[in-house]
């Protein structure tokens, strides 16, 4: 019954956002993520660089689409999620962000409609202008994550703590702890490739990661 419940809202808001939007133009966007690996939320999955694919259409406040992660190795680490999002203006400078994600992963004993294989997180990111402060609980799982990041012109410092999949005993701790920065490399006056890196520690099992990647999407 939750799975339907969850499913249900993808498509309602899948509805919404076309009939609210169907008069405006480019609410599409594609592009890819290149990284040097995959790190999420303070945990390195498979091996090797990863391709992460990204498919939305936004417009209106309302997000829908899709994200994925293909690493360049045997031990890839594939991942294929749904998303939507509703954003809300609560100011100048702030703001309150609805989302609600089914990962999946794909692969032969995990087909697509086989319950086991959708992990569901619903998540509420609230934006005070340079501080962020988001919190997520991934059903099936049961797994809590809480993060506030801080911006510095184009430097966010970050922390964040979790239990189950994201610490070393499954406890409560801090997970993701480090600096990521963006900047931009200019190939000609009318095309820059936006150069993703980050410093990422996880304190609860003791790894630490460098991670960086371009992105490349159309504007």
């Amino acid at each position: 019954m939750k799975k339907k419940i969850l499913l249900s809202v993808f498509t309602l808001s899948l509805i919404l956002t076309f009939k609210v939007n169907a008069q405006e133009k480019n609410p599409w966007t594609t592009g890819v993520d290149i990284y040097s690996s995959y790190v999420w939320r303070g945990t390195k999955f498979g091996t090797g660089p990863a391709m992460q694919p990204t498919l939305k259409y936004n417009k209106g406040g309302f997000t829908i689409g899709g994200w994925g992660n293909y690493c360049f190795s045997a031990n890839e680490a594939t991942e294929a999620d749904l998303f939507t999002s509703y954003a809300v203006a609560l100011g100048k400078s702030s703001s309150l962000t609805f989302n609600l994600t089914d990962y999946y992963f794909p692969g032969a004993t995990a087909p697509y409609f086989t319950g086991t294989s959708h992990f569901f997180e619903p998540m509420v990111n609230l934006g005070l202008g340079k501080l962020t402060l988001t919190g997520a609980y991934m059903f099936n799982a049961k797994d809590t994550y809480l993060e506030a990041d801080y911006a510095v012109g184009n430097v966010t410092l970050f922390a964040a703590a979790g239990d189950g999949l994201y610490t070393k005993d499954t406890k409560f701790n801090l997970c993701n702890v480090g600096v990521k920065t963006t900047t931009a490399i200019k190939i000609n006056d009318h095309f820059t490739i936006p150069l993703n890196g980050a410093l990422i520690l996880n304190p609860s099992t003791e790894q630490f990661n460098i991670v960086v990647g371009i992105t490349l999407a159309n504007q």
